[in-house]
């Protein structure tokens, strides 16, 4: 195997480890609900704090330009043990729900110390490939967002300290490989700072502006459905009266957002191959159908809905890595690293209005026509890919594929 890809893998690798740490309290909800007495903003909010956690980190770390002045594969190991540090805490202090959620908040402030910059560290090893490259890193996110729920499945629903206990300890395996393994590859330089005085010049750029609408269109759906779909599903099974519903929904939930861990990785070599506008613009018309069958199919059979939710995760991730890829090939050199920080900091606080939306709409009218809000993201993203691949800037796309 090359170093390239040796150590790109490797680097996915740390990447899932570490990442496993941000669905870890939400895939307890149903027991801290119980244990915590938690009321419905509460519950919200152990998902909300970790993305406002991770906005202001990523602020913070483009301000100070952190990633250029600590060694990546530095930065990456302390941000990861920090983020196990007081993840773990959560279940050694018990049940002080407001230390729990500052600790929330810490998780996702020291992940943004994770994910950026193992983007930027892929970067350096990937330039045609840059589709596959994020891909992959985005599939490891996934499969480690995932994770969670697994361990849920498999004893979490008895002890939560145990899911808690354990993505913990894999948060700070994945730092110690970044550490001891990953380093910057060839195409390795200082990325460009970011620039208040250059944030309006990016929502002049056509181009650029379109491939944020369609960011923001996929942000909308996919946290809310990613932190909402296991009690979706236990809902579902409730009604359907399956057996251990919440064992099996937290399994299910591990597989339905686990399989887009596949289909970044697929994705990312077809956008590279068909283009990156075709790509994203077939994964949000999936997600968005499967949005509204959600309902429909709430009563039916479980294997039916499992069938949908599966379809839905593998198309709901597919297409994210593309939008950061249209950015980093839209913007002028000056302006990628302001144009980057923009488009994940708003992208990500997007998502506290839909994740908080859906327990509000679930209060109303129930669970089962609760994600067809979630829809709205894929209409309005398909119609930003659209009009992008339409216009002048599709030819700066995939080397000129669009």
């Amino acid at each position: 195997m090359s170093l390239k890809w040796r150590t790109l893998l490797l680097l996915a690798l740390a990447e899932l480890l570490a990442m496993s740490v941000w669905f870890s309290a939400s895939a307890v909800v149903p027991v801290l609900t119980r244990e915590w007495l938690l009321d419905e903003n509460t519950r919200s909010w152990l998902t909300l704090s970790v993305q406002l956690g991770f906005v202001l980190g990523a602020l913070t770390a483009a301000l100070l330009n952190v990633a250029d002045i600590v060694p990546t594969h530095l930065l990456f190991f302390i941000s990861a043990v920090i983020a196990a540090i007081a993840n773990g805490w959560i279940a050694w202090l018990g049940s002080d729900v407001f230390i729990a959620l500052t600790l929330r908040f810490v998780t996702g402030f020291c992940l943004a110390g994770v994910y950026p910059v193992g983007i930027k560290i892929m970067a350096t090893w990937c330039k045609e490939d840059r589709g596959l490259g994020i891909g992959l890193l985005v599939g490891a996110l996934t499969l480690g967002s995932a994770t969670p729920h697994l361990v849920n499945a498999l004893g979490g629903i008895s002890d939560w300290r145990t899911v808690i206990y354990l993505t913990s300890l894999f948060a700070s395996i994945g730092g110690v490989i970044a550490l001891l393994f990953v380093r910057e590859g060839p195409l390795s330089s200082k990325a460009p700072p970011f620039d208040w005085k250059i944030v309006g010049k990016v929502w002049t750029q056509p181009g650029l502006r379109l491939a944020n609408f369609g960011y923001f269109g996929h942000m909308w759906e996919l946290y809310a459905m990613w932190t909402w779909i296991p009690l979706f599903l236990a809902a579902s099974f409730a009604a359907m009266r399956v057996e251990d519903a919440p064992r099996w929904a937290a399994f299910a939930a591990f597989l339905v957002i686990g399989i887009g861990s596949l289909s970044s990785l697929l994705a990312g070599k077809w956008a590279d191959e068909l283009g990156r506008t075709r790509v994203t613009i077939f994964a949000l018309t999936i997600s968005g159908i499967c949005c509204v069958l959600s309902g429909f199919l709430f009563v039916s059979t479980p294997w039916l809905i499992t069938l949908l939710a599966l379809i839905w995760g593998f198309a709901v991730i597919a297409d994210s890595a593309q939008f950061s890829a249209c950015v980093s090939e839209l913007a002028p050199r000056e302006y990628i690293g302001t144009a980057l920080t923009l488009q994940t900091s708003l992208g990500f606080l997007l998502t506290l209005l839909s994740i908080r939306l859906i327990p509000l709409i679930v209060n109303v009218i129930g669970w089962q026509w609760s994600f067809s809000i979630l829809a709205f993201g894929p209409v309005f993203g398909v119609w930003a890919m659209w009009r992008l691949r339409r216009s002048p800037d599709a030819k700066k796309l995939a080397n000129g594929r669009g």
